[in-house]
């Protein structure tokens, strides 16, 4: 895969920025001009908007194109917009609209992924990929994939969280270990954090914007309105130019990568060896773990008691989340943890137990 980057070298932050949805002519203007002193790399509006339920602005469809090919001139500015299938890829292509996103709704099925990307076969266009909506990494890279092999060479990653059931803080959970792991297989790529999404409010957007700086990511995406609250789609996450500078953009650190020949490098060399020992540590003791779970299956098989005893879960839990609010970590990566180590320690139990009974 020959991957060239997506953002031209920036001594400023390349960022994506603009409304939800493209409203009117005269609204993207006002936003065109009030981001002006922000000087983002691309104004992003969406034309075709993919609702969860009908009932909802489903945005203004081929007209806001039009208006889009009309400022681009106007302002010398480049627009981006995200595409559903082969029609939107052309309509836009007509447009000289070439940087172009895929959404979570799309990449999530490679049928639609594979239309799209063959429509873009021969083009000079840019594709920005988002996660898919649920946390399967192999089929963003995958979505990635096939762009790729219609000859698209400027592709970059945006990472906008994944759904989930529950209550949480973010309106999309990020799941940092997802892109990282992305940027790990591909590290050509370069990922784009959309602040919006994930937060899902104005509360939680530098923070996230933050994190992800600090994980080195490349450029940030947020939806910024001329006047929120009159937003024809996600009203509660978007914010004015104004706030996302003075609130948001003002505030981020970006940081250097470490150098082998800087004064830290020592020091964190010498704090890194020691997490390494202790990582060693607890992959040990979790094997000597598994171990024991497999003599209590042979147990339970034994005595012809089930593997999963409801009353033992809770008091696992109870006990792990009280040690680990004693020691100061977090309640959900606690019970992360320790869910994923009863998950394995039930597979171990399992293959004991069952050892004898696979189908003939």
């Amino acid at each position: 895969m020959n991957l060239q980057a997506f953002f031209a070298s920036h001594q400023q932050l390349p960022l994506i920025l603009g409304p939800c949805s493209a409203e009117s002519y005269q609204q993207l203007e006002q936003i065109i001009q009030e981001l002006d002193p922000l000087k983002p790399v691309y104004i992003r509006a969406g034309v075709w908007k993919p609702r969860t339920r009908p009932g909802h602005f489903q945005g203004i469809g081929i007209e806001a194109l039009d208006w889009m090919e009309d400022l681009a001139r106007k302002y010398q500015i480049e627009f981006c917009t995200e595409v559903a299938n082969a029609q939107h890829v052309e309509h836009c292509l007509k447009r000289n609209i070439r940087t172009l996103w895929i959404g979570a709704r799309t990449t999530v099925n490679p049928f639609y992924v594979e239309e799209i990307a063959k429509a873009l076969k021969g083009e000079q266009a840019k594709v920005m990929v988002k996660n898919p909506m649920n946390p399967d990494l192999n089929l963003w890279i995958g979505a990635i994939e096939r762009v790729a092999n219609e000859g698209i060479e400027q592709i970059a990653a945006i990472h906008r969280g994944f759904s989930f059931y529950g209550n949480a803080i973010y309106r999309n959970v990020p799941y940092w270990q997802i892109p990282i792991e992305l940027k790990r297989k591909m590290p050509q790529i370069q990922m784009i954090i959309d602040i919006s999404h994930i937060a899902g409010s104005v509360v939680h957007l530098r923070e996230i914007a933050q994190i992800a700086l600090d994980l080195n990511f490349d450029g940030i995406m947020a939806e910024v309105h001329h006047d929120p609250q009159k937003a024809l789609s996600d009203a509660d996450q978007q914010v004015t130019a104004d706030f996302f500078n003075r609130e948001v953009l003002s505030h981020l650190v970006r940081r250097t990568n470490l150098l082998t020949e800087s004064a830290a490098y020592a020091e964190i060399r010498e704090l890194r060896n020691q997490i390494d020992v202790l990582d060693a540590e607890v992959i040990t003791r979790l094997a000597k773990r598994m171990k024991l779970a497999q003599e209590l299956g042979k147990l339970k098989k034994a005595y012809g008691i089930s593997i999963f005893q409801l009353e033992r879960w809770n008091e696992i839990v109870n006990k792990s989340l009280e040690i680990g609010k004693e020691n100061g970590l977090n309640e959900e990566f606690i019970f992360s943890l320790i869910e994923a180590i009863h998950v394995e320690s039930i597979q171990h139990q399992s293959k004991t137990m069952n050892q004898n009974s696979k189908l003939q």
